[in-house]
């Protein structure tokens, strides 16, 4: 009976009962004109009022969070009256105890006023920038620092500068000649010293001139110095060789980058008085080498057998002081380990197998050209050759004469190099696992102009780097296939 609608039904209901018997007496009995209107009246008066009150008591109800009906007053019992729209302004609904509560059909209504643009103030906007046109630049007369005004375009870095730009730490020779070693960084790769770059850049850019008293094939580095010496020793040489060797310069990069610092820095070169003016290989001639013998190029003598031998005792490993029965050299076992690994990558074979005992040679190998290919029955006997250390440094070995070849299939790999060997070095091995080597090859070999152009640019070298690439894998997997270890070897 409290809907909406209960209301008029429910006023219905009581005047059909109530009145239902008496109105037609009312209406129709004998009564006066006015007193029958007064009557009516008061009946529609008295209807009208109780609907008004039924229609304020059905209004719904505002709920609070928890879902519960709040009371008439508009808030909760106890809740502190918030301020409302109405706040400060007259009229406005004050707060009433607790016991009283808003008459229940009155609706406050408060209209906001629009809030309208605030005015600019003068000095708060900023004004429109006109473009001004271009001055032309003054000439530079005799009274103008023209070097203090700043450059018109963007500075360009180092690492995209072209070709042949002069950049920081590039080297460039006085006199406007491009260096033949280019650096467009900061710094030169990790792998390569201070000492590397400077050797490399004196034999990319030095003055040559032929050393008196000497091969022909040994040259002055820096000869326009004034009171320099004219001899090797004192003054810095460079040893010149053929065009077809020019992948020593390839060995000497990927030394550096393996980690084995044994081979002497080499570079592309071409000059006046080499042949034709083609590019050859230039390495630095070192004076603390100890003298070799004449046969075998070697600071020691040794055979095929008693290095086996040496092998097998692990000659100085661990401090270990070899015995005279042993039959060891100076050399220290791990120098050993990185011979043959390099040697291997680049399938050099002038040091190990010097007869061609392990591959397939062809007609234009020094073995075939020397009639040394019959003498494979007494390997043992076999002389090693360019076998050098230093005059003050007998433990470590030195890497001369690194031709290598990039031409041999894959069954036709020597693996004879790497016989004997039970341990390879961890620095090396860790750069050819690490997919990483095909980068710094690319990056290495990018310093030298001369031999990166005489290869063909990056195509060409993509292709030495391919075979590289290959023959590590094989490596990795005769390493894996064989159980051996790989130590530091960083004595």
């Amino acid at each position: 009976m409290t809907g909406p609608r209960s209301p008029g039904r429910l006023l219905t209901r009581l005047l059909g009962a109530r009145c239902g018997p008496r109105l037609p007496k009312l209406c129709g009995g004998r009564r006066p004109g006015a007193r029958r209107t007064l009557l009516l009246g008061t009946a529609c008066a008295i209807y009208l009022g109780f609907l008004v009150s039924q229609v304020g008591r059905a209004a719904p109800r505002p709920r609070d969070a928890a879902g519960r009906a709040q009371p008439r007053g508009g808030r909760a019992a106890g809740a502190p009256l918030a301020e409302g729209p109405w706040a400060g302004t007259v009229g406005a609904p004050e707060p009433r105890g607790a016991g009283s509560a808003l008459p229940l059909n009155v609706v406050y209504i408060t209209l906001r006023s629009r809030r309208s643009k605030p005015a600019h103030i003068r000095g708060t906007v900023r004004p429109k920038r006109r473009k001004k046109p271009a001055l032309a630049s003054p000439r530079p007369g005799p009274g103008r620092n023209v070097s203090a005004a700043p450059s018109p375009g963007p500075r360009r870095s180092a690492a995209h500068a072209p070709p042949g730009a002069r950049t920081r730490g590039s080297g460039a020779p006085a006199g406007g000649r491009e260096s033949g070693i280019r650096i467009y960084s900061e710094s030169a790769p990790s792998w390569l010293s201070r000492d590397d770059i400077l050797r490399m850049r004196a034999l990319a850019d030095g003055a040559l001139a032929r050393a008196p008293g000497s091969r022909a094939h040994l040259l002055l580095l820096g000869a326009g110095a004034p009171g320099s010496a004219r001899r090797c020793g004192p003054r810095a040489c460079g040893l010149l060789r053929r065009p077809l060797d020019l992948s020593e310069v390839f060995a000497f990069h990927l030394d550096r980058i393996l980690g084995l610092n044994r081979t002497l820095p080499a570079v592309g070169r071409r000059s006046e008085l080499i042949q034709d003016g083609r590019p050859c290989p230039l390495i630095l001639w070192d004076s603390s080498l100890s003298p070799a013998s004449n046969e075998t190029h070697s600071s020691v003598k040794l055979t095929w057998g008693t290095y086996q031998q040496s092998l097998k005792q692990k000659c100085w490993q661990n401090g270990r002081v070899p015995k005279p029965e042993w039959g060891c050299t100076e050399i220290h076992h791990h120098e050993w380990s990185k011979l043959a690994l390099f040697d291997f990558l680049l399938q050099i074979y002038n040091r190990l197998d010097t007869n061609c005992c392990g591959f397939r040679p062809r007609k234009e190998d020094a073995c075939v050209q020397n009639g040394l290919r019959p003498k494979c029955d007494d390997q043992d006997s076999v002389a090693l050759a360019h076998i050098i250390q230093r005059k003050h440094d007998p433990r470590h070995l030195v890497f001369i004469d690194n031709k290598g070849f990039f031409d041999r299939s894959e069954d036709n790999l020597n693996f004879k190099l790497l016989e004997g060997i039970k341990e390879f070095p961890e620095s090396a091995v860790s750069v050819l696992k690490s997919q990483h080597l095909r980068q710094k090859l690319l990056q290495s070999l990018f310093l030298d102009k001369v031999y990166w152009e005489s290869q063909g640019g990056r195509q060409g070298i993509e292709k030495l780097i391919d075979v590289i690439e290959q023959r590590a894998k094989i490596l990795l997997t005769y390493i894996n296939a064989h159980g051996a270890k790989v130590l530091p070897m960083n004595e």
